[in-house]
């Protein structure tokens, strides 16, 4: 399986989150992707690359033009208004006081463009976020190219960040992009396979009334989860887009062999719904010591987790998104790969 993997993600390194009501060090941190490669390195698996230039609009189709630009613009906003630190929002639009224009200083501009608070703006976030996306349409053009799969090692994850915000440490939707590249270079149909604890929001949004991308995800229960207000099962698309969105929310302390079930049926549903490739949002923070989550999933079971994806037989790109128990999440994300392989073989 060949690894697609950008040293340009190190430029993303933020110092603050806020968690707890304390401004803490962020979990999204550059040593995940440092674990995940030593893994990689010791267990001699796959063929690390770096990306290969891929022209492609699909950013341009799921994220809205101004929000792309807030992005390219707003540290240097950020250090023009004088403030010292890192940037985070402090005032957002609401029910009570909604948006009807977009504000020209940072501060109001940040508030329109963010969903969460804990996730700062610093010197290199947009650099390394249009990395992460180079990352993901190249892992993705190898596979249209005619490989089984491949694993795009991106970094920071996207799956949180819909049209027009960014939140939950993504900035741009990786595993967004990768389905409407593959819409774009001919495939009729995609399946988005989102098993990160948390809620794909983002992705959702993006295709929420749409039929050409099945989106499903399976994550903690959002009325005790992040990201709180997107993940319920009623939540199933509209217009076009009706029956093409499937959520498996789960409660605390959720097992494997039930977590599992809820993977068969996904599973199932894009058999039903006969894709020509499939994007996987891996997220491995489903694990049992994981610092932000509350499921119970052992390291084994992210083997199964991947053999059973292999199942499908189709063409898939796995979009590296969560997981913040630094010290496992190389040893589950290359569990998950090595896993897909062994089905294969």
């Amino acid at each position: 399986m060949k690894i697609i993997y950008s040293e340009a993600h190190r430029q993303r390194a933020s110092k603050t989150e806020l968690y707890g009501g304390e401004l803490v060090p962020p979990f999204e941190c550059p040593e995940r992707v440092d674990f995940i490669l030593k893994r990689l390195s010791d267990k001699n698996f796959g063929t690390i690359l770096d990306p290969h230039p891929v022209v492609s609009s699909a950013v341009h189709k799921i994220h809205d033009a101004g929000y792309l630009a807030f992005l390219n613009t707003a540290w240097d906003e950020w250090q023009a208004a004088g403030f010292k630190g890192e940037a985070m929002v402090t005032v957002w639009q609401s029910r009570s006081m909604p948006a009807t224009h977009i504000p020209d200083f940072i501060e109001g501009k940040l508030g329109y463009y963010c969903l969460a608070a804990e996730t700062s703006i610093s010197a290199g976030t947009a650099e390394a976020a249009w990395a992460s996306l180079g990352v993901a349409l190249a892992g993705t053009d190898h596979v249209l190219k005619g490989d089984r799969a491949a694993f795009a090692l991106c970094r920071p994850p996207g799956h949180h960040a819909s049209r027009d915000q960014y939140g939950g440490y993504c900035f741009i939707n990786n595993a967004a992009a990768a389905a409407q590249h593959m819409r774009d270079q001919g495939l009729e149909r995609v399946a988005i396979l989102d098993v990160d604890f948390h809620h794909g929001n983002g992705t959702q949004a993006i295709f929420y009334d749409r039929a050409d991308v099945l989106f499903l995800s399976l994550h903690g229960d959002p009325m005790a989860a992040f990201p709180h207000f997107l993940g319920h099962a009623d939540e199933t698309g509209t217009g076009a887009g009706t029956n093409y969105n499937v959520n498996y929310p789960m409660p605390a302390g959720t097992p494997y062999s039930e977590w599992r079930q809820a993977l068969d049926n996904a599973l199932q549903r894009i058999r039903d719904f006969a894709p020509q490739g499939v994007v996987v949002s891996l997220g491995v923070d489903t694990f049992e010591r994981d610092p932000i989550s509350f499921f119970k999933l052992t390291s084994d079971d992210f083997t199964d987790m991947g053999g059973r994806i292999s199942g499908l037989g189709l063409p898939t790109v796995f979009v590296m998104e969560g997981g913040y128990a630094v010290e496992e999440i190389g040893v589950n994300t290359v569990n998950v790969l090595m896993g897909f392989e062994a089905q294969v073989s």
